[in-house]
């Protein structure tokens, strides 16, 4: 089983409510990413891709098989939210910068904010830190907290994947083995929550298409064909 960048297990769309609790996994996993960041630090450089997925709509399946297909780490929203909430963790991910790299981080985040007129809350302050640092390293797919929002939008290609709601609550019935009713309030409240956090974190609406150069609706396609659409896309356009 191939693993997550920053994340040594798999984590479909049913299960990324999932608090991992066990912290030195993270640190485990953490330190191995910037291993990998240390060793490529000379390896061509390759705009990361950002994904908003709507729940059960077949995300975080079609962004494995984009991942391997295109070799670049994915990087899961729950271990993001876990570095941005420890100060000392998103230190270490910003300190894999050069010195002249982390002086201009740190004036876009200033520049970040005020554009924005968004609130400098600390938590963040770290999560804008550590997206732009994977930004700045490239070669990544980032699932989730608003990475979108946060990269420049002329080094990454946005995608948002979403699925009619009858056919998410489906595949979210078949993949946890629970009722309709369970699924439906389970696709809603997720759904909601991921709304929530783009409305409170980066006033915007997360479903706007605006804010995406691809929007994949997963009705009658394969984990395959929606991947290769991204894919294709992806190397299509031009930065």
């Amino acid at each position: 089983m191939t693993s997550d960048g920053l994340l040594n297990v798999y984590c479909p769309d049913f299960t990324r409510d999932y608090a991992i609790r066990d912290s030195a996994v993270d640190q485990e996993a953490l330190e191995s990413q910037l291993e990998k960041w240390r060793k490529e630090r000379k390896a061509k450089f390759r705009p990361c891709i950002t994904v908003s997925r709507e729940t059960g709509a077949g995300g975080s399946e079609i962004c494995r098989k984009v991942a391997t297909d295109l070799k670049m780490d994915l990087i899961g929203s729950q271990v993001i939210a876990r570095v941005a909430e420890s100060a000392k963790m998103s230190e270490k991910v910003v300190q894999s910068l050069d010195e002249k790299r982390v002086t201009v981080l740190d004036s876009w985040i200033a520049s970040f904010f005020t554009a924005r007129y968004l609130w400098p809350d600390v938590y963040l302050q770290h999560l804008t830190k550590v997206i732009k640092t994977i930004g700045e390293h490239g070669n990544a797919i980032i699932m989730g907290r608003g990475a979108q929002f946060i990269l420049s939008h002329d080094q990454t290609f946005r995608v948002r994947i979403i699925g009619p709601l009858e056919q998410r609550i489906q595949n979210i019935v078949k993949n946890r083995g629970c009722s309709r009713e369970e699924a439906q309030n389970y696709v809603l409240k997720r759904d909601m929550n991921s709304n929530a956090f783009v409305m409170k974190y980066f006033h915007e609406d997360i479903s706007n298409t605006d804010h995406y150069d691809l929007v994949v609706n997963t009705a009658g396609l394969t984990v395959d064909e929606a991947a290769a659409i991204i894919k294709n896309a992806y190397q299509i356009k031009k930065f």
